[in-house]
């Protein structure tokens, strides 16, 4: 069924405009901030990856997967690309071979703990366009629309 424009309902414009506006948000905010990212040669995915385990510790690939919200065949690509960098290692659980941690390598704690204040001041320069309680409003809008699909199943 195509439907024209000049058919949505009120519901459907607001909606689509909602939606619209959210994803160039995103797309301009997440533009600007991983402009630090790429000037240390890292990807979103990979310096979230480092990030994790820079204020969690050494994390398995699952558990990675699902703080950055990726999947975990994406994660072990991710991870062989920080691996070849020396920026992480996996280490298999003696008890259980086929658990495997990943840790951050001298490399790798050196990089994060250099990146990460410069990302967090571009994260605080896009947000600060917003007063503290606008912050508070998004962050719970974001929360309603990401748990959605937890809260439908019950």
């Amino acid at each position: 069924m195509n439907k024209s424009p000049s058919t949505f309902t009120d519901s459907e414009k607001r909606a689509l405009n909602a939606y619209t506006k959210l994803m160039r948000a995103a797309e301009s905010v997440t533009g600007r901030t991983t402009r630090v990212m790429a000037a240390s040669d890292l990807t979103i995915s990979q310096f979230g990856i480092l990030e994790a385990l820079f204020h969690k510790g050494p994390l398995c690939q699952r558990d990675i997967a699902t703080k950055i919200l990726k999947s975990t065949g994406n994660i072990t690509m991710v991870i062989d690309n920080l691996e070849r960098r020396r920026l992480v290692r996996r280490e298999r659980a003696a008890e259980d071979r086929r658990y495997i941690t990943i840790h951050l390598t001298d490399a790798g704690q050196l990089l994060i703990a250099e990146v990460f204040p410069r990302v967090l001041a571009a994260i605080l320069e896009e947000m600060g366009i917003l007063k503290e309680t606008e912050q508070d409003e998004l962050g719970r809008l974001c929360r309603v629309l990401g748990l959605k699909e937890r809260r439908e199943k019950g």
